[in-house]
């Protein structure tokens, strides 16, 4: 269950190249469809204990009940407070503190003659996970939530770079994404297209809650209320069928290598009780037999349904068959936790190790240990998860069905969402989607990318996702047709709404090349009015600025871009050059 924190870690570190990609959204009331709010009949974990307290007090002392919470005395008195890590290669300096009970984090860097360019300090309000693992922090700036650059691991018992921070420094301007925070708290009020933007408050709900798994409880509480047995419509996960509940869990413990709202949902949609599919879709670029995958992070449902134990129960094993979402055994309760629900499937007899085998295990006869190792997480450091693919031995091959996974219908991806039976192609448009979500690390979908779009093009010509893949393909097209092609595109996506960062930034670009520069800060401008987190916009505007001569207009944007990004150099850099540019007789 601790996986939690690092469904949030891992979207963040796997992303880096797609951080800002989410525009800002005008001020969104809780009232707004956009985000998820008590009016959809949730009534928080609180009212569930009025009647179930035996349960929510058991549950409170899970990963999943624990998921997310406020800086307060009790965290303060369990976790070390002060940390000092430095990154030579980046030439950063980062702090953890405590003062007047606020946690905080800092950053800083010294210049060549030892003096400090700069020093960002900032209060961490919310905390994401239980310390099993690790903590990461959330700091909040008016209506926007961002990750901090430090996150306690509890393998080293301190404070390291969070994931993705060694590859690049994002200060705390790194938005929390409603894909990750969906995952780890109970009610969220992330704003779909906010980049980083949330609703007031932002958590209904701060931890992973009762309804996240039942479905919202106001008519099952009412009927209760009334003195009805009927149970109203609250969702128990153990009467649905094993793919139906297995939905429940696969929303947050299964990544893929796309995962695509369908269109006009947000991930408030994704209800328990109801295939993911209505909302979501999961896919997975096909194993290949010479590299088979190696990295546990969350994906945990696929690892199950590729062992053998689940292949052999005919479909009828799911995640509660192991999992009681309820409780969660400390790490010495494990072993023998989990040998008891193995020994209802098998016997002691069924093991074939050797005796001495079996006793050589912490403690003897650890089930677990022998067929659900520990393995280390290649993109999160000082980390490791449980393999969910069950094996006899640790180097145990996979299935010949891990490999045969595809569908007539959809016979480049693998649907990981689509019901057992379902054999259908998914929708266009999400399937457009989730070929443009791959596009960074398997480009070799491209051409099937742009086929796609082709084809959408007679059916949804003003779908801004279809816009984008013909402006692509337009763009590598290379030539002066392709150019005007794309502009034209892109242009009707802004026009129509669009508040994704690149489109504006290639936009920009395209006029910029072609002698438009005039045309190109106005693009630029609106950009970052709708966008003020993404930096690229801010370094394009300024150096246009510059380049047609308006020079206080580029020191005044890139003043106001250093406020924003201390941690940027080259900003400070530029407006060094702008001012004494600008100064210049």
């Amino acid at each position: 269950m601790c996986a939690v924190l690092f469904a949030a870690l891992a979207c963040l570190a796997t992303a880096s190249a797609q951080i800002n990609r989410n525009a800002a959204a005008p001020k969104i009331h809780p009232g707004d469809d956009r985000v998820r709010t008590a009016d959809a009949g949730y009534v928080g974990s609180e009212v569930c204990a009025e009647c179930h307290r035996g349960i929510f007090n058991s549950y409170l002392r899970t990963d999943m009940g624990r998921s997310m919470t406020v800086v307060d005395a009790s965290f303060l008195a369990k976790f070390p407070l002060t940390a000092s890590v430095v990154n030579a290669q980046q030439n950063r300096h980062f702090e953890v503190y405590a003062r007047d009970g606020k946690l905080y984090q800092s950053e800083s860097a010294a210049g060549s003659n030892g003096q400090e360019v700069f020093r960002n300090a900032q209060q961490i309000e919310y905390i994401m996970g239980t310390g099993e693992n690790g903590l990461g922090g959330i700091v909040r700036q008016g209506d926007y939530l961002f990750e901090a650059p430090l996150t306690y691991y509890a393998r080293i018992n301190g404070w390291d770079l969070s994931p993705g921070y060694q590859y690049g420094d994002y200060g705390f301007s790194r938005p929390i994404l409603p894909g990750c925070v969906g995952c780890h708290s109970g009610r969220p009020q992330p704003i779909l297209d906010g980049n980083g933007r949330f609703g007031e408050p932002p958590f209904n709900e701060l931890a992973v809650g009762c309804e996240n798994c039942h479905g919202p409880g106001r008519d099952h509480v009412q009927e209760q209320q009334r003195g009805s047995n009927a149970g109203g419509d609250i969702v128990n996960p153990a009467k649905l069928s094993p793919w139906l509940a297995d939905n429940i869990c696969m929303a947050c413990h299964q990544t893929g290598d796309a995962r695509v709202l369908h269109p006009g949902k947000n991930y408030g949609d994704i209800r328990a009780g109801e295939p993911l599919e209505n909302a979501l879709s999961i896919f997975m670029v096909p194993f290949d037999r010479s590299s088979p995958p190696q990295d546990d992070l969350l994906e945990h449902y696929l690892s199950m349904v590729l062992s053998k134990c689940y292949r052999s129960s005919g479909g009828r094993m799911s995640c509660i068959t192991c999992h009681d979402p309820h409780v969660q055994p400390t790490k010495q309760e494990a072993p023998a936790y989990y040998e008891t629900t193995c020994l209802t499937c098998h016997t002691l007899t069924s093991c074939t190790a050797s005796p001495e085998a079996r006793k050589a295990t912490t403690p003897p006869d650890n089930c677990i240990g022998c067929h659900m190792p520990k393995r280390d997480l290649r993109v999160i450091s000082h980390s490791a998860l449980t393999n969910h693919r069950i094996v006899a031995t640790v180097d145990e091959p996979f299935p010949d069905a891990a490999f045969q996974m595809t569908t007539p219908a959809l016979p480049d991806l693998v649907h990981l969402s689509a019901a057992p039976s379902d054999d259908t192609a998914p929708p266009p448009l999400v399937l457009l989607d989730a070929y443009q979500q791959v596009l960074p690390k398997f480009p070799e979908y491209r051409a099937r990318y742009w086929a796609l779009a082709k084809q959408l093009e007679s059916t949804d010509p003003k779908n801004i996702s279809v816009l984008e893949a013909l402006a692509d393909s337009s763009m590598h097209q290379g030539d002066d047709q392709g150019t005007t092609d794309a502009i034209h595109d892109l242009d009707l996506a802004r026009s129509l709404g669009s508040k994704v960062p690149g489109d504006y930034e290639q936009l920009a670009a395209l006029l910029i090349a072609t002698g438009r520069r005039p045309e190109a800060v106005k693009v630029l401008r609106q950009g970052i009015d709708l966008i003020p987190g993404d930096n690229q916009l801010y370094r394009m505007l300024a150096s246009t600025y510059l380049f047609l001569g308006d020079k206080q207009s580029g020191c005044e944007l890139l003043g106001t871009a250093i406020g924003r990004f201390p941690q940027d150099d080259d900003f400070r850099s530029q407006l060094s050059h702008c001012e004494a540019a600008h100064a210049a007789p």
